[in-house]
């Protein structure tokens, strides 16, 4: 470790795009003055974060997925103002990095970092059993069972494709919950679902446009409500969704707001990012323009 290091690069060393650990650390050494931590388990990444920041790291670079990101995140939380972010996508789906234009080549994305170029991008924080920050996308209730039949390898046969193929294996399995929603403390609807997507991003799933008009700085996060229909209509819904055309359909709810109550029975595991919060009423609030992420232009 470098006590004069200013950068801090958290590598998850088993991320879906490393190959050759040495090799990759000697391209990553490429970052001026940095430090290399490499994950061992889960949580290493947020406290690698924590403490990069204690110490007064000026960038923190996630060198992993959309997982490795949220841990990152979470690490550093409403105290996001005092350093810079970074991404190194080397993940299987690398949702977010579609989202703000990050390349998926490691040089590129070395290239991009060491240019330093930043974009103030949106923040979600959610208060449900704990609480939780992500900078993409949060999903509830059916969307749990689609990711239980999603598996790597068929993620990474089918990529997108994998979405539509998960959701009708879990169709024997639906189940509705009876929900309330609440949007900017204002309107209110009571309605029978089987899914609630709270998005920042605009990619899921190694990229399924699951919120198409979302947009990562403009102050507002997209709502998507799947309610609860026939299964012919479910199968509809879910071949739309694989097409990003779903927002097209009477029948999904959409909204953009800064504040999202969501209190269901039974109670929605949310999915933040790849990480599941409780299954308490959850709160989604956004705190806008809270990360400084090296990212093109948009």
């Amino acid at each position: 470790m470098r006590a004069t290091a200013k950068t801090c690069v958290i590598l998850n060393r088993s991320a879906g795009g490393v190959r050759d650990l040495d090799q990759l650390t000697a391209r990553l050494a490429r970052l001026p003055n940095a430090e290399i931590r490499i994950t061992n388990k889960a949580g290493s990444a947020a406290r690698f974060a924590r403490t990069a920041l204690r110490n007064g790291r000026q960038l923190i670079v996630a060198a992993g997925g959309d997982g490795t990101l949220n841990e990152v995140i979470n690490g550093i939380g409403e105290n996001a103002d005092r350093t810079r972010v970074g991404l190194i996508p080397l993940g299987t789906g690398n949702d977010f990095a579609r989202s703000i234009g990050i390349p998926t080549d490691v040089d590129a994305a070395i290239d991009l970092i060491r240019a330093g170029k930043t974009r103030a991008v949106d923040l979600i924080r959610v208060t449900s059993d704990a609480v939780r920050y992500f900078v993409n996308v949060s999903a509830g209730g059916f969307s749990g069972l689609v990711d239980e039949k999603m598996t790597p390898e068929l993620k990474k046969t089918w990529g997108p494709v994998a979405y539509l193929r998960s959701a009708a294996a879990a169709l024997p399995e639906l189940r509705a919950y009876r929900t309330t929603v609440a949007f900017d403390d204002e309107e209110a609807l009571m309605l029978e679902l089987y899914n609630v997507v709270v998005a920042n991003g605009r990619f899921v799933a190694g990229g399924l446009q699951i919120a198409p008009e979302a947009v990562i700085d403009d102050g507002r996060m997209d709502v998507v409500l799947i309610p609860k229909r026939p299964a012919p209509e479910v199968l509809l819904m879910v071949a739309q969704i694989a097409l990003g055309a779903h927002l097209s359909n009477e029948a999904i709810v959409h909204r953009r707001v800064a504040k999202l109550t969501v209190n269901s029975k039974p109670g929605m595991w949310f999915n933040v990012d790849g990480e599941l919060v409780g299954n308490e009423p959850a709160r989604f609030e956004i705190l806008p323009g809270a990360l400084r992420f090296i990212a093109p232009k948009p």
